[in-house]
This record gives C-alpha cells, structure tokens and sequence, in this order.
C-alpha cells in the first residue's frame, strides 16, 4: 500500500529515461512515471533535453494505482501554465470583428447560398 496521495506534490529523484516518460524515485521502495505529455507544458520531442538521471525534480500525483503499485507523476503539474499571448489574441479577435461588421466571415451555408444565387443573376457579374 502506498504512503502517497493524488493530489500532493513530492521531491523525487529521476532513476530511468525511456522515449514515452522518465522514472522518478518518491523514496527506496517506491517510483513513479512521469509521462511525456506531462514533463513540461507545451510539446517535448525529447524527453533527454528537460530531465537527466540523478536529476532531484519536483512532482505532483495524479494517481495511483493500488492494485498494481503504480503511480502516476506530473512535473508540469507543479508549474503555473504559461501565459497566452494576449498581443495574439486581440489581433485574432479583431478580425473576427471586422469580418462579422463587412458581412463576411461565419454566415450560415443557407445565407451564403442564397447570396451566391442572386451574384449569379446579376448581369454585371456575369462573364461574356
């Protein structure tokens, strides 16, 4: 039975790197994965550029599997998620803006199509 709970944050020791996570000891008898996906916040193509054996590293439980002893870790659990360009954004919301205001942009297929039939009809438009 495991002395460790879902929830807390603990300091480990990473004792074994594998492509999809690294093992980190929480003491002598007990170890956990840390998976890929929860190394760091953001995409991480090679686990070997954020944690090195022997690394002391901080992690937080997330579960833990009493029937089988394992226990799964996350490092990035620990660390506050990093913050959304807000320059991005309001340049992304205001062209969602302008395109509403001009007409175009997220008009249902029924007004699109009933405005393409009348295009099609106009005179002026039509190629001779």
């Amino acid at each position: 039975m495991s002395n460790y709970e879902a929830g807390n944050v603990y300091t480990g020791k990473v004792t074994g790197i594998k492509p999809f996570g690294a093992f980190v000891a929480l003491d002598e008898e007990t170890q956990g994965l840390v998976h890929i996906s929860e190394i760091k916040h953001g995409y991480v193509k090679d686990i070997h550029d954020y944690v090195h054996i022997g690394d002391e590293v901080k992690v937080k439980v997330l579960s833990v599997d009493e029937e089988s002893g394992k226990i799964s870790l996350s490092m990035k659990a620990t660390e506050e998620a990093p913050h959304q360009d807000t320059r991005k954004l309001r340049r992304r919301q205001g062209a969602v803006k302008a395109a509403e205001e001009s007409g175009e942009g997220f008009n249902t297929l029924r007004d699109k199509l009933k405005e393409w039939i009348e295009k099609s009809k106009r005179e002026d438009l039509i190629k001779k």
